[in-house]
């Protein structure tokens, strides 16, 4: 009973979130720091769930440097501007090869 109170109060909130923004002023909407502000939640929380993926093993963090070394060609792969189904290919492959070599 306890998973289903958790799981009405998130979406409750998230309809609450998303209501907030539909009636905020415009004047609100309009104030520099907040575009800014707007602009750099989204990049810190994908840099954040990068970094938990990455480097998280459960309750620890651990060096795996498969993976990072996948974490690294996906980013060479995004300097280049490739597409981002040829990113995604190159860090999982970049990382199985890795690993069928016997590092990490």
């Amino acid at each position: 009973m306890t998973l289903w109170i958790a799981l009405i109060a998130t979406a409750a909130g998230c309809y609450l979130l998303k209501y907030a923004g539909l009636a905020a002023p415009r004047r609100l909407l309009d104030d520099p720091w907040l575009r800014r502000f707007a602009t750099a939640v989204p990049l810190a929380l994908l840099a954040a769930l990068i970094a938990v993926q990455a480097l998280g093993d459960g309750q620890a963090l651990v060096w795996d440097t498969a993976r990072m070394a996948g974490v690294g060609a996906a980013l060479l792969a995004l300097v280049l501007r490739a597409p981002f189904l040829v990113v995604v290919v190159a860090a999982a492959g970049t990382t199985a090869a890795l690993r069928a070599l016997g590092v990490g």
